[in-house]
Parts: structure tokens; C-alpha cells; sequence
């Protein structure tokens, strides 16, 4: 029998005042159900209207909206019901869907500028405005449309109308401003009401970037664009008129700098200014800034709102000899402190932040210019309760200055920020250390997600870098529902690509000194990561509206070979931070950039031509296979020798010809397999890779057939290495293997972050090499199941929760006996290989367990045995 589970809009994406005027929805089944035979799709339109599609035969759990595009404000009620051979199931529940403002000429409100002028004082306060309005007739419904230039918190009769934080997020604000829609139906009343915003810098004034970082990159004012509409009982929509009630005033929060910090004076709260009945008449109205003048598109958001996700105390308070108190929230990172404090007007609360400690005092030092203290000034007479609302720290120590008293159990605790995406992938193994790992990944993915992909929280920084999301894009989409959000983040790549001339090594752009040139695997994110989403989620629009940026760049690094394939000049980054490179040189890799450059070049044009296939784009297919193939040959013609050498000769050469597949044939594969074992036995089994050879190190080992010496290398706890940061306590994912050095000091570099994600793609081997699971059709519409035991470990388990529901993988040994269990959702297939067995089998949906006889096994290639001038008789592995 049929028993739909769940429908959505697909992605997690946003359902109300959504962009998407022909959305895709799925389903998922409940577990035992038939094969879908038929489907019925059914939306209800607010005039009562209903559309349906009749029962047609369809196999599929997903649909895109099969009806005339949705309109303007459009809102819908959409459920569905399938039939299997045993009939029919019920209805789904109802989805409700709202579209947005799609044309200009939806727009009637203009910006009101509070501070049209950057010429306060720095850090600069954040702006209060108001208007006073009245409604009359019965409501039906009310939404509020907003946006801001600067980071704004709406609210309506004295409170917030969203739990949301940093609205509207961080875009290319040039280009693209995103709005954010709210249904104030509830809060609004008949008679009197009070629309009020608190705005600030944020990243459209504010300071952003290194080197001193760069002021109102986006303009000169923080503004807000608010448009108020009202449909009454009768279904008349009315746009409230509101733009000669605007008036504003400065307030409590006196300065308010992402990097900065906020500082909030209680004392000066202008009490009862969001409802009716309030004074207002020394307060000043706002300067009009014409819409029709700005340049940016007001454009819905595709992802989640940045939210506080969950609250931590501390596991240790302890007063200092200075008198500060010092909290440790045993985990880093993004956020903020909320405080509950009592004491005398004027007191000066002040909250210091720092992700590790330097010796006996916080490590300040790698914030660079990123002070990160806000202060709290009592307004006194009892118990208050503050977080700040413009800012946000990386930190796991907090210390508290100038506290009345003791800190009690529940006057401070940590805030964790990010955008509120839903987990999709999870790990666990036998070994602890492991799962502390992949936890470090898990809560560095976290950390860097506010608004968009980030490559770092803390330090005068917090940058949309290319190649940080482009290595970890496949860990991010297991573990996250990263499309929504990352789909935005790559409209902004592409407009910023066509406005620049290039894809910009970080987006959104901001010019603060580093170069603006194509940069190998930084650029190729405008390909490689709508790729990932597409495989990961089937949706081939995704394809179609990035295809233009994705062609530009494969393009652009085409006419810069040349028209050779060999990409041999000009910038690049290469392997950057190569453990081996000098501190003050992190490009200065072993790995000859001009390899990697001509490396990505093939790959993202044969990823190109795969794509223009898919698209229908025959002949762009024809031309990108052609130049993929021009690529590869230069690839081996000047970086690999007949036998399967590779120029450079290290860990990250190797690992880009085997996992690009960019060797000729399976004799240089063989060999390049084995030189690749004999660098990482040679090299004592720690990381001497860069950034680009890293994410793919074990993955390349895999294909080597060469899993012993990948665990081998997953193991270590030796510096450099995935866990010597554990060893040192780390909670998140380190920029430097050594950003903290073997007697706990911190490494001098002015490069030194504890909590980036990009060394964290090893997560992906865990995914799919330990665990086992990865799609072989997009979607996981089909996917294989061919964990590789190793290791020591004597259990494992994964599990993700793709379009079609809940895949879980989970095998486990007892002696000699091999456990697998394998979940399969409905409406998938899966390729199951035993570990040890010579062919897979085939699964449907459904619960599965195969047993079989396992027993370790050395799967690496034999190293060459070698001379060691100080030990004649020690092998390359060391024995003797």
C-alpha cells in the first residue's frame, strides 16, 4: 500500500516570498510502500481555484510545477497522492507556497536613509526608524517586504517579526540586494500599529577584509526599503502608504562592527519606539533615496536565514588574577554571548572573545584587526538580558570584564549562528578520534555557513572564498542541504564574474589588496560546484542557470592556454599552504603550480562537456570534449613520463593525475599508484600536501588500491596530520596543520585560523570510502554501497537523507565475520559490493544484510624496496 511520508518544496528552499516561479517538488514514501505507478499533482490557489494534473503515469517522486509559471505574490496550496498495484495512497498534507515580488514594477516603496553619509564616528551606531500607520478594514492577510543597505531587524507593535539575524545576508549588493518577506498577518491590528527596523553597517559599510580592510565598499548610507501590503476580507490588496511616516534617531546600540564588535548602552533605549503611542517629534525624518536610482536587482533569497541554531553553557568559569572572568564553552565557534546581569547604572559589562588560549591568556593575536569585544552598559534597577544583534565572533573563550559578582548557571551562554540549514549526513566509526574528526568537520562547515560559505569566522576576514567551497563542496553537500543557500552564493559568483572580467578568487568582491587574476581550482568553482549540487540533488536547472558562467571560465583558462590545453602562465595559488612552504610564502608549493592549473583545466572542461550534453547543447559538448581532450594530452605530455611518472613528483601531482584521470592507461596508472605509496611511506605517513592535493589525497590511495596506507595516513596524530589537531584539543578544523605548535604555542604566522573547513574534505573519503556510499545517478536516485574496511576499525556507519529519503549504511566485524546492513529508500536502487566479494548485487528498497568472511589484508602495492644509507637493511616501510 501507498503512504506518502513527506512533500516539499525540494532543496529546502524558500516557500515563502520565493523566487522560483515554477518550483520542484518531491516526496518520499514511507518505508514498505510499492513502486509508484501513477501520480496526481494538486494546487489550491487563494481564489479557490484548484488545478490538478489529473492521475498520469509516472514512476518519479519529484515534479516541477507543471501549471502556467506562478505570479507575482501568488500563493498555493499544493499536495499530491501516487498509485502503486495495490491502489491508491491518501492525499500528502499541504504544502503551502508563496511567491514573492518578481517584476520591478511590483516595487512602490523607496529607501529611507537614516545616515545617507559615512562620516560618523567609527565603529558607527546603528540607526532606529519608525512609521505610524492605521488599518481599518478586516485583514485577511499582511506581508512585509524588506531589505536594507547595512543589516536590519524588523519589527511591528513592539516586537521582532522574525527570529532571523544579519537580514537581508551578505550578496554582491551592486548587483543583486536580496528582500525578505514576513507574514505580519498576526501582529498586525485594527487601528494603530507601529512599523519600526533597527539598522547597521553590516557588510554593506561596514569594515570587511584584510590589509586594513576597506569602509562602505557598497556605498556611502545604511538605508532601508520597506513595502507594507494589506488584503482585506474582501481579497483588495492595498500597499500602505508609508512614505511621509518614517522618522529616526540614534538609540542604545552605539557602535556596531561585524569585526568590531557591538557596544549597547541600555541607558539610552528609547522605550515603547516600535508601538503606537510613542513621542516621536524630535525625531527627524529620514532622506529619500530614490529605488528607481539604485543599481542592485532586489532579488528573493534562494536559502535560509542565518538563526541562533542552539545555545551552549560553559563547562569551566574561573576569575582570573586580573579579575576578568573566563568562561570556556568547551567548543568553537560562530555566535555570540547572551547575558543575564544585574548591577548599577553606568557599569560598563565587557565580553572579550578568542578560539584558543596562549598560554595563560587569550589568543587575540590571530584576529588580526578583528577586535571582537562588545560592551554592555546597565541601565540598572534589576535583572537584564542582552546579545548583540549586528555582530558575530568565532570563539570558544569568552572572558567577562568588569562582572558584578559571580557568574551564575544561566547568566551567559554562547549563541551558535549560522544559516539554518537541514542535516542531511552523518558518521560514527569504532574509533573515537575519528568521529572527533569528522565532528571538527561537521562544526567547521557550521561555523563558516553564516549567509554564505566562508572561509573562516573570526578574524578580519570571513570571505567568500572560491577554492574553500569548491574542495569541500561534496562534504558539505552530504552533510548539509547546502543547494538553496549555495545556489544564491553562485548567482553571486556569476554576475560577479561577468562585472570583473574573471571569477574572483573570493565572492561577493571586495577589493582590500589581493589580486584579482583567474586562479587554478579557486576559478573552477563557476564549475565544479554546480556539479556536485547536480549530482547531489538531480536538478538540472541548477546546470542550466549557471551554464553561461560555467562556459565563461572554461573559456577564459581556454584562451589563456592559448589553445593548447597547457595553462603555464600567470597567477596562481597552486597547492596552497604545502606544509613545507615558508610561513610568509603559502604558494610556494612543491607541487609546480602549472600542473595544477593544467590539471583543472581538463577536468572542469570534461565536466563542461557532460554538462552541455545533459542541457542538449550538442555541439558545445562536441567543442568541450575537444578541449578536455587538448588539456589531458598536455597534462601528459609535459608533466608525465611514459612509465607513469609524474613531474613534481610529490603527494598532490600524483593524487590530481589519478583522481582526474588524466594518465593514459593502466600501466601509468599502476605506477603512479605505487609512487604515490612511496612518497606517503617515505614521508613517514603525515600530510605533505597543500590545499588542493589534501581533500584528494585518499581518495587517490583508494583508486590505488592502496586502503591501508590511506588509513595509515588517517590515523597519524603526528604533526602534520588530520588528527595531531585533536591531540592539541581542537573541536573544529585548523587552517595550519600547526596553527597551534606541539607545546601549545600558537604558530606566529599571521595566517593562523582554528576553525576553517577546507582541510575537513576528508570527510568525503569517510562518506564514501569507509562508509561506503556515494550516488551513481544524480539524486541517489541509484547509488553504490562498497564500504573498504581498514584500519583497525571494527565498525561503522553512515547515513544520508537524500531526495527519496533515509539511506543508512552501517557494517560491523566480529572476528572474522563482516556484517553489512543497508537501508534502501523507496523509489531507489542500489549496488551493494561485500567487502571481499568480486561482484555487486543489485538491491531494491528495503532493509538488507549480507555476512560474509573478512579478514585484513594488505590491499597496497608492494613498495620497492629500497637502500637506506644509514640502515642497509631497512625497507622503504621501515622493516627490516
Amino acid at each position: 500500500m501507498q503512504e506518502i511520508d513527506t512533500l516539499r518544496i525540494e532543496g529546502g528552499a524558500v516557500a515563502l516570498g520565493a523566487d522560483d516561479a515554477s518550483p520542484r517538488f518531491s516526496w518520499t514514501l514511507r518505508a514498505g510502500s510499492e513502486p509508484v505507478t501513477a501520480v496526481e499533482f494538486e494546487a489550491q490557489g487563494d481564489d479557490g481555484e484548484t488545478r490538478s494534473t489529473g492521475r498520469i503515469p509516472s514512476t518519479a517522486l519529484r515534479m516541477y510545477w507543471p501549471f502556467a509559471p506562478l505570479e507575482s505574490r501568488e500563493r498555493v496550496a499544493v499536495r499530491v497522492r501516487v498509485w502503486g498495484a495495490s491502489g491508491q495512497s491518501d492525499w500528502s498534507a499541504p504544502f503551502d507556497y508563496e511567491v514573492g515580488l518578481l517584476e520591478p514594477s511590483d516595487w512602490v516603496a523607496d529607501f529611507v536613509s537614516p545616515s545617507p553619509s559615512s562620516d560618523e564616528t567609527l565603529p558607527r551606531p546603528a540607526h532606529y526608524v519608525r512609521a505610524d500607520l492605521d488599518v481599518s478594514a478586516p485583514i485577511a492577510s499582511a506581508r512585509l517586504y524588506v531589505t536594507a543597505h547595512g543589516m536590519f531587524e524588523a519589527r511591528l507593535n513592539g516586537a521582532p517579526v522574525s527570529d532571523e539575524l544579519f537580514a537581508p545576508g551578505w550578496s554582491s549588493y551592486e548587483h543583486r540586494l536580496r528582500y525578505r518577506t514576513y507574514d505580519v498577518t498576526d501582529a498586525l491590528r485594527a487601528g494603530a500599529n507601529t512599523l519600526g527596523a533597527i539598522v547597521a553597517d553590516g557588510w554593506y559599510r561596514g569594515k570587511l577584509g584584510f590589509n586594513g580592510g576597506v569602509r562602505d565598499v557598497y556605498g556611502p548610507d545604511v538605508a532601508l526599503l520597506a513595502q507594507l501590503e494589506v488584503t482585506d476580507t474582501a481579497g483588495v490588496r492595498q500597499i500602505v502608504d508609508l512614505s511621509d511616516a518614517w522618522r529616526t534617531a540614534t538609540g542604545a546600540i552605539v557602535a556596531a562592527g561585524l569585526y568590531e564588535g557591538e557596544h549597547h548602552d541600555a541607558r539610552l533605549e528609547p522605550r515603547g519606539w516600535d508601538s503606537p503611542g510613542f513621542d516621536d517629534s524630535a525625531w527627524r525624518r529620514p532622506v529619500v533615496l530614490p529605488r528607481s536610482e539604485q543599481t542592485a536587482t532586489l532579488v528573493a533569497p534562494t536559502g535560509p536565514p542565518v538563526r541562533v541554531i542552539e545555545s551552549i553553557t560553559p563547562v569551566s568559569v574561573i576569575r582570573r588574577p586580573n579579575g576578568r572572568l573566563r568562561l570556556d564553552f568547551g567548543q568553537n565557534i560562530s555566535g555570540r554571548l547572551r547575558i543575564r546581569v544585574s548591577g548599577e547604572a553606568g557599569r560598563t559589562v565587557v565580553l572579550h572573545h578568542a578560539e584558543v588560549l596562549d598560554g595563560e591568556e587569550l589568543a587575540v593575536t590571530p584576529l588580526r584587526g578583528a577586535p571582537s569585544i562588545d560592551r554592555y552598559v546597565l541601565a540598572g534597577g534589576g535583572s537584564e538580558t542582552w546579545a548583540p544583534r549586528f555582530t558575530f565572533h568565532g570563539f570558544r573563550y569568552a572572558e567577562l570584564e568588569n562582572w558584578p559578582g559571580d557568574v551564575r548557571a544561566g547568566d551567559v551562554v554562547a549563541e551558535v549562528v549560522h544559516s539554518d540549514m537541514v542535516r542531511t549526513g552523518w558518521f560514527s566509526s569504532s574509533n573515537p578520534m575519528l568521529d572527533r574528526l569528522h565532528e571538527n568537520v561537521v562544526w567547521s562547515m557550521r561555523d563558516n555557513f553564516v549567509d554564505l560559505p566562508t572561509d573562516c569566522p573570526q578574524r578580519d576576514e570571513r570571505l567568500g572564498w572560491t577554492g574553500d567551497i569548491q574542495v569541500f563542496g561534496p562534504t558539505a553537500a552530504f552533510l548539509y542541504d547546502v543547494t538553496p543557500t549555495l545556489r544564491g552564493w553562485l548567482r553571486d559568483v556569476a554576475v560577479e564574474q561577468e562585472a570583473l572580467g574573471t571569477v574572483p578568487n573570493f565572492v561577493p568582491w571586495v577589493e582590500c589588496g589581493f589580486p584579482l587574476e583567474p586562479a587554478a581550482a579557486w576559478g573552477d568553482v563557476a564549475v565544479i560546484l554546480p556539479w556536485v549540487l547536480y549530482e547531489r540533488t538531480g536538478d538540472e536547472r541548477l546546470l542550466a542557470e549557471q551554464y553561461p558562467s560555467m562556459c565563461a571560465w572554461v573559456e577564459q583558462v581556454h584562451a589563456l592556454t592559448g589553445g593548447t590545453g597547457l595553462w603555464d602562465e600567470g597567477f596562481q595559488l597552486g597547492d596552497w599552504l604545502d606544509p613545507a612552504a615558508p610561513p610568509e610564502r603559502p604558494d610556494a608549493s612543491r607541487t609546480d603550480a602549472r600542473l595544477v592549473a593544467t590539471a583543472y583545466h581538463a577536468r572542469t572542461a570534461r565536466i563542461l562537456e557532460r554538462v552541455a550534453g545533459l542541457l542538449g547543447r550538442d555541439d558545445d559538448a562536441q567543442r568541450y570534449r575537444l578541449m578536455a581532450d587538448r588539456a589531458t594530452t598536455a597534462f601528459r605530455s609535459e608533466f608525465v613520463s611514459a612509465n607513469g611518472r609524474v613531474v613534481s613528483d610529490t603527494e598532490t601531482a600524483l593524487s590530481l593525475a589519478l583522481v582526474f584521470d588524466l594518465l593514459a592507461d593502466d600501466a601509468q596508472r599502476d605506477r603512479a599508484g605505487r609512487r604515490l605509496v612511496e612518497l606517503v611511506v617515505d614521508g613517514g605517513h603525515v600530510i605533505r600536501t597543500g590545499f588542493v592535493g589534501t581533500p584528494i589525497l585518499c581518495e587517490a590511495l583508494a583508486l590505488a588500491g592502496a586502503v591501508d596506507t590511506a588509513y595509515h595516513l588517517l590515523a597519524q596524530t603526528d604533526c602534520p596530520s588530520w588528527l595531531y589537531p585533536i591531540t592539541m584539543g581542537a573541536t573544529t578544523i585548523w587552517e595550519r596543520w600547526d596553527s597551534m605548535l606541539p607545546d601549545g604555542s600558537i604558530n606566529p604566522g599571521e595566517m593562523t585560523s582554528f576553525n576553517h573547513y577546507s582541510l575537513g574534505a576528508v570527510a568525503e573519503f569517510l562518506h564514501s570510502r569507509v562508509g561506503g556510499l556515494r550516488p551513481t545517478s544524480p539524486g541517489y536516485e541509484t547509488f553504490e554501497v562498497a564500504p573498504l574496511p581498514g584500519g583497525g576499525l571494527e565498525s561503522c556507519a553512515v547515513a544520508h537523507e537524500s531526495p527519496f529519503g533515509r539511506i543508512s549504511v552501517a557494517w560491523s566485524r566480529a572476528g572474522e565475520t563482516l556484517t553489512l546492513d543497508v537501508s534502501v529508500p523507496p523509489g531507489t536502487r542500489a549496488e551493494v559490493l561485500v567487502p571481499g566479494a568480486d561482484e555487486a548485487v543489485a538491491v531494491g528498497p528495503g532493509e538488507h544484510r549480507f555476512d560474509t568472511v573478512f579478514r585484513d589484508a594488505r590491499h597496497d602495492p608492494q613498495p620497492v624496496r629500497r637502500i637506506n644509507i644509514h640502515n642497509p637493511e631497512e625497507s622503504l616501510d621501515g622493516a627490516a
